[in-house]
C-alpha cells in the first residue's frame, strides 16, 4: 500500500481541507499520516480514516516554536515509512524536503497560503526575510503541487518556475439541512481571527447594523478583536464564540443569514484568496460579503451568491450588509444561486483532480 505522510503545523482537529484530503486519499486505497502538533489546549483527536501524529514542542509560538518542531519533524520523518512526503504550506517545508532527499522518496508542496505574502509576515522585516528566503530557495525544489487558487498558480510560475496544479478548498456535498424559519438575522464570521481579516473595520460598522455578529474561531488577532468590542461598546451584539470543531460548526453555519469573509489588500496572499468560509457559506445557501478580489470575482461572475466590496472602509460594510438584511429580492436571488452553485463548486468534483495527482506521482513506486 502506498504510504502519504502530510505535516502542518496546526491542530489536525480543525484543518477542514487536510480532513478532506486525507480522507480522499485513505478511502482511494493509500496509507495516510497527518502530522501536526499538540497545544496546552488541544481536544483528544477525532477518529478519522486515516493515521494522526501530533508531535510534542516544549515552545509552543514564535521562531523557537518553529524551530524546535522543524528539528523533531524532521528526525520523525528520517525514521518514518512514506513513498511521499507533503509539507502544507512553508512551516514545515525544510525538514520535508531534506528528509524527502535524504530517503530519495517525492516531495509536495500543498499551498494553503502564498506564505511569505500574508500580512502579519510582511509587515515583520525580520520575520519576512526569514519566509521570503525559504520561499524563493525551496519552493523551486518542490517540482511536485498545488495550491488553492488559480491566481497563485500563476504567481508561483512566474515567480518560482513551478507548474502546481489546482485543488481549491470545497466542501463536501451534503444534504442541505431542511428549511426552517430564522427568528433572528444572525450575521456570521468563521474561521482565523488573525490579521488583514478586516475585523478592525467590520466591529465599529456593526454600530449601524440591527443584527448581531457572531464569531466562532481563534487566531494572532483575538485581543484586539476583544479590545475593539469594548471600545465600539458592542459587547451585546458582537458575540465571540472560540473555536468549534469542524462538523458543529457546519450545523451552526447553516442557522446563520449572512456570512462574512473580508480581507484587507495588503500583499498578494489576501489579494489572491479563497477562503475556505467562501465556499462554507455558499454550500449553506447563505449570502455573505466579500471582497471584489480576483478569484471572488471569478467565482461570483460566474454564479452571483455574495455582494462584493471594493474597499474596507466602515461605511462600505455597513451599507452592503443592510442591503443583505433588508433587500429580500436581493437575498433570494443570491440563496438560489448558492444552490445551483454548491451542485458544481463541491468536493466530490475537486477531489477527482486530487487522486490524479497522486496517482501520477506514485504510478512507479
Amino acid at each position: 500500500m502506498k504510504r502519504i505522510i502530510f505535516t502542518v503545523t496546526n491542530d489536525l482537529n480543525y484543518d477542514q481541507r487536510m480532513i478532506r484530503i486525507c480522507s480522499s486519499l485513505a478511502e482511494a486505497g493509500y496509507s495516510v499520516l497527518l502530522t501536526g502538533t499538540r497545544n496546552n489546549n488541544s481536544l483528544p483527536l477525532q477518529q478519522k480514516k486515516y493515521q494522526q501524529k501530533r508531535i510534542f514542542t516544549f515552545l509552543k509560538r514564535g521562531f523557537g516554536f518553529y524551530a524546535e518542531y522543524n528539528f523533531r519533524l524532521f528526525w520523525w520523518l528520517l525514521f518514518k515509512r512514506a513513498d511521499a512526503i507533503c509539507c502544507i504550506d512553508l512551516d514545515t517545508m525544510l525538514p520535508v524536503w531534506l528528509a524527502g532527499k535524504l530517503k530519495r522518496i517525492s516531495s509536495v508542496y500543498d499551498a494553503h497560503e502564498y506564505f511569505s505574502q500574508q500580512k502579519e509576515i510582511m509587515t515583520r522585516r525580520g520575520v519576512y526575510k526569514v519566509w521570503h528566503w525559504i520561499e524563493k530557495t525551496f519552493v523551486p525544489k518542490f517540482k511536485n503541487g498545488y495550491c488553492v487558487s488559480n491566481a497563485i498558480i500563476t504567481e508561483f510560475k512566474t515567480v518560482y518556475g513551478v507548474e502546481y496544479e489546482l485543488i481549491r478548498n470545497l466542501p463536501l456535498l451534503k444534504p442541505l439541512p431542511a428549511p426552517s424559519t430564522k427568528t433572528e438575522k444572525i450575521i456570521l464570521y468563521q474561521g482565523a481571527v488573525n490579521e488583514a481579516r478586516g475585523l478592525e473595520f467590520l466591529i465599529p460598522a456593526m454600530k449601524d447594523i440591527a443584527a448581531p455578529l457572531v464569531i466562532y474561531g481563534d487566531g494572532n488577532f483575538m485581543e484586539q478583536t476583544k479590545a475593539l468590542i469594548v471600545a465600539n461598546n458592542l459587547g451585546d451584539k458582537v458575540l465571540l464564540k472560540g473555536k468549534v470543531l469542524p462538523d458543529e460548526l457546519d450545523a451552526i453555519t447553516a442557522t446563520a443569514y449572512i456570512g462574512i469573509n473580508l480581507v484587507e489588500h495588503i500583499g498578494l496572499n489576501q489579494y489572491y484568496s479563497l477562503a475556505n468560509k467562501f465556499f462554507d457559506y455558499l454550500h449553506n445557501g447563505m449570502p455573505q460579503l466579500t471582497m471584489d478580489f480576483p478569484e471572488y470575482k471569478m467565482i461570483n461572475d460566474e454564479f452571483e451568491v455574495a455582494l462584493l466590496i471594493k474597499d474596507l472602509e466602515v461605511t462600505t460594510i455597513a451599507n452592503a450588509l443592510n442591503v443583505l438584511l433588508n433587500n429580500k429580492p436581493v437575498y433570494d436571488r443570491l440563496q438560489q444561486n448558492c444552490f445551483r452553485a454548491r451542485e458544481v463548486l463541491n468536493w466530490q468534483n475537486e477531489e477527482e483532480k486530487l487522486l490524479a495527482f497522486y496517482e501520477r506521482l506514485t504510478r512507479n513506486f
